[in-house]
C-alpha cells in the first residue's frame, strides 16, 4: 500500500479562492500564498493521480479557473 501523503508542505491557503480568477492571476497569487509547484489543466485532462505536497493545481477553461485542488 501507498504511504499517506503528508501535508507538511502545504500552504493553507483555501483553494475556491481561485474559483473564477484568471489563469495568469490565479498562477501568481498560488506563489505568493506558498505554493511550490501550480499546474495548470484544462478541464477534464487526463493526469497522474500522485499526490505532491506544496503543488496546487488548476482547471482553466476560456483562460479562467473553473477547478482548483490541492496535490
Amino acid at each position: 500500500m501507498a504511504p499517506v501523503p503528508s501535508d507538511a508542505g502545504t500552504p493553507r491557503d483555501n483553494p475556491d479562492d481561485y474559483l473564477g480568477l484568471p489563469a495568469g492571476r490565479a498562477e501568481q497569487q498560488a506563489h505568493e500564498r506558498g505554493w511550490t509547484t501550480v499546474r495548470v489543466l484544462p478541464p477534464d485532462a487526463i493526469i497522474t493521480m500522485e499526490y505532491l505536497s506544496g503543488r496546487l493545481n488548476l482547471a482553466v477553461k476560456d483562460g479562467e479557473v473553473v477547478r482548483c485542488w490541492p496535490g
